[in-house]
């Protein structure tokens, strides 16, 4: 909402000394977001004069038509001869009142006027535009050619309002009163300290049975709705200069004065209006729901398919208007370049629609206005008579035109809205003793009826549909006082709460990791089904069985994620185009997996604690949301530098990442061949645990297929894994345990097995710790080696350095032999492995 400091004076008594910055300042600590305050003609430096053009020669030979004109500008030249002027544009005639520039002027933009020679002429100025002055699109597309009757050398400055402070503020969407100078003056009233001079209080007659006959077939869409019609508008009538650079000022373009108008009144009071032209209005006015459909077309040429939920603003014909939104082509007013169809009646419409309603409305048909983004927010319902008889006496003061008799005024039945709050309640919220009087002034000043002691009872005034419960209240009392009064405290947390198992499990996967080199990428949990062709996932995959949002951010991303490496492999794809090549990338988070019968959620009550049963019940319909740590990697997992070659990052850094995650939630992880989806069957890992008894898979690893590669644009060789946290969570046990440390040294005995080819090297070590007993201490695989010649096809050789240790003595050689040997022949019975010659 853009606010003219100008304006906003007529309604409140400034100091005059206040300027943009300070009005800004005030409304930023009583809660408004005034996010800038632009200077209108801070750079612009007169001469700038009304001149009347005297003559014009058109001058040939050129590329373009040029004019040579000689301009009458009164005494502003201070020789009182017309002055000589170039200018190529083409829509104004001699005895025009233009706006010139003199030699020695600053226009906007650091633009100085001189005198100089051009097409073989002295120009002493120049003929201005709107553009040039900066005062946006007036729709004239040229020079602007003022009403006749302006005097001749009369400061344009003043005249055009040319300098001028406008604050423009984002109204958040509880507060449509701001969506009008009226509301922002009520703000910066209560701001200062200072009286309040309502555009809105006006005398408006009363309604009668001789106004233009109205027929609301839907008051729950609709509950008020005043017409008033006025006559004999003059058609040479134009919007003065005043009520144009007010609408420039606020953003809109000027139309015709009929349409200048209800913008007009619409921004000063916030109440959209509509102006039908009576000779094209057919029979009564009717509000109605839409049938399903209809179509109707909007002033924007567009042709709209009607929704059996809009609703619309009818006459005998059917659908004249989308109510709320725009109106129809059919019943527009012409203005007076239509010399054939100029409209002289018009009947005009102030209404106060369901807010809900008109949301739906344009967002289904992609038409936002500045009517329905007020109407959407809130407007004040009792402002709708007020808003009709301003637009009346303007129509009537600027166009000559007369004002109906006739007076239509249909309301649906409403109390006004009340809500019981203690009067220490603000006190509670923000933690500072106000006091009964501090609150009850407070609230007064922003419209409320205070009545009662300890317990008051407040009406809300009809322009803050926001206000709706006691906190509400508290709020307006906390900012108005100001927040940054508010003390600085820190909560009191009872005792014996920290984090959860789940909680601490999850940071110290993320600490590992990270101290593991990658790092943590979060992503939005959205995704298209696409993706899962593009990883190559089975028809039949759980993982395509996705939970859908209703409303989503992104229609392209309308379900949540099953998997996080959709997300983590978009991350490492733009970081990759961006030139970062080497990458280690991780996130922790939730996935959503559809139960098998969903049911509907309820509504949890807001005054009080919901119980165990209601909590149960609703998280009994909410997907499942397990939580999942991923890793993605590609280039370099090591650097190359003056200290070795470097190496790539491949499948078994994210097997590893895996084991790194797993020994956080102490758990020991079964690695085997795996075939999964994404990852190349040859290079895929599965990670299994135990879980009741029954192995179960919780995650693979490994490198990504070369067509998912292909299919999602990543780099040669990226890796990845994915595991379920919450299932490592359940099976685990991350009690810290103390290291063992004996007095007693350790024997260590190497032994090199020769297997077949496709044996995992996990079930060879499973063999070696068992048959080696309770003297093992540790095993470690440091050597795999293949060599057809020597070993033979289809063979492999695993070495391991195998530590034992007893508690109570030292090992003899003997010892240490014997257990070797026993865990090398359950190993060979097993797996069929023989101690390499």
């Amino acid at each position: 909402m853009r606010v003219p400091l100008s304006w906003l004076r007529e309604y409140v008594d400034l100091p005059a000394t206040e300027t943009g910055r300070d009005v800004q300042a005030k409304l930023v600590a009583a809660g408004l977001e005034v996010e800038t305050v632009e200077h209108l003609g801070a750079d612009l430096k007169g001469p700038l004069v009304v001149g009347q053009v005297l003559t014009i020669e058109e001058l040939e030979g050129f590329k373009k038509p040029i004019r040579f004109c000689t301009v009458d500008v009164g005494a502003a030249n201070g020789t009182g001869e017309p002055q000589e002027i170039v200018c190529g544009a083409r829509n104004f005639a001699v005895g025009d009142k233009v706006v010139v520039v003199l030699p020695g002027a600053v226009l906007p933009g650091g633009f100085a006027i001189a005198a100089r020679k051009t097409y073989g002429k002295t120009s002493h100025g120049m003929i201005c535009s709107s553009d040039e002055l900066g005062m946006g699109d007036d729709g004239s597309h040229g020079i602007i050619v003022l009403p006749p009757e302006t005097e001749v050398g009369k400061d344009a400055i003043e005249l055009l309002e040319l300098v001028d402070e406008v604050l423009d503020i984002a109204v958040t969407a509880n507060r449509g009163d701001c969506l009008s100078i009226r509301g922002v003056a009520r703000e910066a009233a209560i701001a200062y300290g200072l009286a309040l001079r309502d555009p809105a209080l006006l005398d408006v007659p009363a309604p009668n049975a001789f106004g233009y006959p109205v027929q609301v077939s839907e008051p729950m869409g609709c509950d008020r709705f005043t017409a008033r019609t006025v006559t004999g508008l003059s058609p040479e009538a134009r919007s003065p200069i005043w009520l144009k650079r007010r609408l420039q000022k606020v953003g809109m373009r000027p139309v015709s004065l009929a349409v200048d108008v209800t913008n007009y009144v619409m921004t000063e009071l916030g109440q959209p209006l509509h102006a039908y032209d009576r000779g094209l209005v057919q029979g009564t006015i009717g509000v109605r729901r839409a049938a399903e459909g209809e179509r109707i077309v909007t002033l924007d040429g567009v042709t709209r398919e009607l929704h059996a939920e809009d609703l619309v603003i009818t006459d005998d014909r059917g659908p004249i208007g989308l109510a709320g939104v725009m109106g129809g082509a059919n019943t527009e007013i012409a203005d007076h370049d239509d010399a054939d169809n100029v409209t002289t009646d018009v009947v005009i419409e102030a209404a106060h629609f369901d807010a809900v309603s008109i949301a739906r409305t344009a967002r289904r048909h992609k038409l936002s206005s500045e009517a329905s983004r007020r109407f959407e927010r809130g407007v004040d319902p009792q402002a709708a008579a007020a808003a009709a008889q301003r637009t009346v006496d303007l129509l009537v003061l600027l166009a000559g035109g007369t004002a109906d008799a006739g007076v239509t005024e249909i309301i649906a039945p409403s109390a006004p809205h009340t809500i019981s709050v203690p009067a220490d309640h603000p006190d509670k919220v923000a933690g500072v003793v106000y006091g009964r009087e501090t609150v009850v002034r407070r609230l007064q000043q922003i419209g409320c009826d205070v009545y009662g002691q300890d317990e008051l009872i407040v009406t809300v005034p009809s322009w803050r549909p926001d206000l709706a419960e006691a906190n509400d209240l508290a709020e307006e009392v906390i900012r108005l006082e100001g927040y940054e009064n508010l003390p600085s405290t820190l909560p009191k947390p009872p005792s014996g709460r920290g984090l959860t198992h789940r909680q601490r499990l999850h940071r110290r996967v993320g600490r590992a990791l990270a101290g593991a080199g990658y790092v943590e990428a979060p992503n939005y949990p959205f995704v298209s089904e696409q993706v899962f062709d593009q990883l190559g996932l089975d028809a039949g995959d759980p993982a395509r069985r996705v939970v859908k949002l209703t409303n989503p951010l992104n229609d392209e991303e309308p379900a949540l994620r099953t998997s996080l490496l959709p997300g983590l492999l978009g991350a490492l794809r733009r970081n990759d185009g961006r030139g970062s090549h080497d990458l280690a990338l991780f996130e922790t988070g939730l996935v959503f997996l559809p139960r098998e019968e969903q049911g509907v959620a309820g509504h949890l009550p807001v005054d009080r604690r919901p119980t165990d049963e209601e909590l149960a019940s609703l998280d009994a319909v909410l997907p499942e949301q397990p939580r999942h740590v991923a890793v993605v990697l590609a280039g370099a997992r090591e650097q190359a530098g003056w200290w070795g070659r470097g190496r790539p990052a491949d499948w078994a850094d994210a097997v590893e990442a895996g084991r790194t995650v797993a020994r956080e939630a102490g758990v020991e992880l079964v690695v085997r061949n795996g075939r999964y989806g994404p990852w190349h069957p040859g290079r895929c890992a599965e990670f299994v645990v135990t879980v009741d008894g029954a192995e179960r898979v919780v995650g693979h690893a490994g490198e990504l297929h070369p067509r998912v590669l292909k299919a999602l644009g990543l780099p040669a060789r990226t890796s990845a894994m994915e595991l379920d946290l919450d299932v490592l969570e359940q099976v685990g046990d991350d009690t810290p345990q103390a290291p063992s440390i004996s007095t007693f040294p350790v024997a260590t005995q190497d032994v090199a097995l020769v297997v077949d080819r496709l044996v995992p090297h996990a079930d060879v070590e499973a063999a070696l710790r068992e048959g080696a007993g309770e003297l093992l201490e540790g095993i470690r695989l440091f050597d795999v080696y293949e060599n057809a010649e020597q070993l033979g096809d289809a063979k492999k050789s695993l070495a391991y350095a195998l530590r034992f240790r007893a508690g109570d003595r030292t090992l003899t050689v003997d010892e240490a032999s014997a257990a070797r040997d026993a865990a090398v022949a359950l190993a060979g019975e097993r797996t069929g492995a023989a101690l390499r010659a």
